[in-house]
């Protein structure tokens, strides 16, 4: 009677052994599985930002496409992109510059004093510049992945748009 009780032992410790073989090539599996998820999902948010960066200041631009509502400067000690335009007789400016570590839009009358902290943040960036000439717009735009964004727009009004 002994002979068969160490026999179902045996069985038993096999069947144990094979499930815990088992739930370990689960568990790599899954834990493989969900490394290969985040950097993918990581992927995805980092073009997606980019995306997001480039249609956002393409739109911008584009509203305030008028004679003179499109310029670039400087503001918060970088380069800005200024979009100027009249309301009842009084001169508003919106400024999108880096600061912070963010891209930045702020709106405020022509003449009043701010400081970039006063802008809200849009996305994270970590430069800008702009500049204009000749009808041509020429952004460049590191987001936070460090891999810079260029785009050259050309304005359909205002100084230059007919050369």
């Amino acid at each position: 009677m002994s002979v068969k009780r160490r026999g179902y032992h045996l069985e038993g410790l096999m069947a144990l052994l094979l499930f815990g073989v088992f739930a370990v090539c689960l568990l790599i599996v899954l834990l493989t599985g969900a490394d290969s998820y985040q950097r993918l999902t990581q992927r995805d948010r980092v073009s997606d930002n980019r995306r997001v960066c480039v249609q956002y200041l393409t739109t911008r631009v584009r509203q305030a496409d008028a004679a003179g509502g499109v310029s670039a400067g400087e503001f918060g000690g970088g380069d800005a992109l200024l979009f100027t335009q009249d309301i009842g007789g009084t001169q508003y400016v919106t400024r999108i510059y880096v600061s912070g570590g963010y891209l930045m839009e702020l709106f405020s009358a022509a003449d009043s004093e701010m400081s970039p902290e006063d802008g809200e943040k849009l996305m994270a960036a970590q430069s800008l510049s702009a500049s204009l000439s000749e009808g041509l717009l020429e952004l460049s735009v590191t987001p936070e992945d460090g891999r810079p964004v260029e785009l050259t727009l050309s304005l359909r009004s205002g100084e230059g748009a007919g050369t």
